[in-house]
């Protein structure tokens, strides 16, 4: 349940990354409230996929020491626990790539809207981050079905012993 709730947020985030586009595409110079508002609405965005894909990692901490706690308590099949270290090497790589495409593409919006930095590199970074949040966001939904079938095992072979 948890995870869903984190992924709703996630495909929130993204949504806001694209409105963060839209707004940023249409601004017609670099100062007032168009741009006041393409860096608010960056500003959320950003802060929404750093908080879900952290809490992702958390929770598959916390589901991944409960399973191993399980596992050793009542002497279950230790591919169990390898599993669990299978869905976090799978998972967080991608996620880390999105959160700092994302933060990289917020940060050096400043350079870009200042004249420091050349526009183009903050486009190619918002498309890159784009891209890597919605890779990031079908891993997490199949890690965290995973998760949740695993989980669900294993509360099954609890209740039979």
């Amino acid at each position: 349940m948890m995870g869903r709730a984190l992924l709703i947020v996630g495909a929130a985030a993204t949504l806001g990354l694209a409105a963060t586009a839209v707004f940023g595409y249409m601004l017609t110079g670099l100062v007032g409230p168009e741009m006041s508002r393409h860096v608010l609405i960056a500003l959320a965005s950003c802060l929404l996929l750093l908080f879900s894909h952290c809490w992702i990692m958390f929770y598959l901490i916390g589901t991944g020491k409960a399973i191993k706690e399980a596992v050793n308590e009542h002497k279950l099949d230790p591919d169990f626990i390898e599993e669990t270290k299978r869905y976090k090497n799978r998972s967080y790589p991608p996620l880390m790539l999105a959160m700092a495409l994302a933060m990289a593409t917020f940060i050096l919006g400043g350079g870009a809207a200042t004249q420091v930095l050349p526009v183009w590199i903050h486009h190619v970074l918002f498309w890159a981050a784009l891209a890597a949040q919605l890779r990031s966001l079908w891993i997490e939904k199949t890690v965290l079905d995973a998760n949740e079938k695993l989980m669900a095992d294993i509360d099954r072979k609890l209740a039979r012993a």
